[in-house]
């Protein structure tokens, strides 16, 4: 019954956060705060971990093929399938919502013990409009650009590695890349990562503002946001794989 309690606070929620929109102006100023804090802040993170981990399954991929009958160029073709099927929309996503879920529990949490939000409401400000509404678009509007950079430098960082390690040569690796392309693919990743990006606003938002407590609490709520938002990003991923792949 927990849960279900929950669900319809999370769905309720949601109703009030597109309902009641505040002055254009104000909506604006706040959208671009939000795009400047949840996305260009972290861009810094995706473009390192996805050129290092692109490396990575590159040369796990050419040290597992030992047969001098494998082509060199199916290296590149399976860091290409996987940087794009599932690293770069995937675990990018989990990453900012480690990242980007705490800090939106935690503000918003802040908010509520010291009571600004309740001031917000006495001003007759639609709070979770005002809140959680920005946070949605910039996320779901800036986070696929995010993707695309994590594709293209965990691609890049797969040549990189093989270039320097000598295991493959980079003409190789870029006939694999060129290998039977699908552009439905890059369709489902960026399909994947907009509910991704809804998840990673909306769930944090849900857990810090419905807190209750001190600063503690805050903490806590933080950290459970940020567990919950990578299981439903997890349990999205099968059934959106599930749609659209098969």
């Amino acid at each position: 019954m927990n849960y279900i309690e929950h669900i319809g606070k999370y769905v309720a929620m949601l109703k009030q956060v597109f309902t009641k929109p505040q002055r254009a102006r104000v909506f604006r100023e706040a959208l671009f705060r939000e795009i400047d804090e949840l996305g260009h802040k972290s861009i810094g993170i995706i473009a390192f971990i996805s050129f290092f981990i692109g490396g990575v399954i590159a040369l796990q991929t050419a040290l597992n093929l030992e047969s001098p009958f494998i082509p060199k160029s199916l290296i590149g073709f399976a860091a290409k399938r996987s940087v794009i099927l599932e690293f770069a929309p995937t675990f990018c996503s989990i990453i900012l919502a480690g990242k980007v879920g705490s800090y939106i529990t935690s503000s918003i949490g802040t908010m509520r013990v010291t009571e600004q939000i309740d001031a917000l409401e006495v001003m007759g400000i639609n709070s979770l409009n005002y809140l959680v509404l920005p946070k949605i678009i910039s996320t779901v509007f800036f986070y696929p650009f995010l993707i695309i950079l994590g594709m293209f430098l965990g691609i890049f960082g797969g040549w990189v590695a093989g270039v320097l390690s000598g295991l493959f040569s980079g003409a190789d690796y870029i006939t694999g890349v060129q290998m039977d392309f699908d552009p439905f693919l890059i369709t489902y990743a960026l399909i994947k990562t907009v509910v991704f990006a809804f998840l990673i606003a909306t769930v944090p938002s849900y857990h810090g503002y419905f807190v209750k407590g001190g600063s503690l609490e805050v903490g806590k709520a933080s950290t459970q946001s940020v567990v919950w938002t990578t299981v439903l990003i997890v349990i999205a991923n099968y059934f959106l794989t599930q749609m659209l792949l098969t």
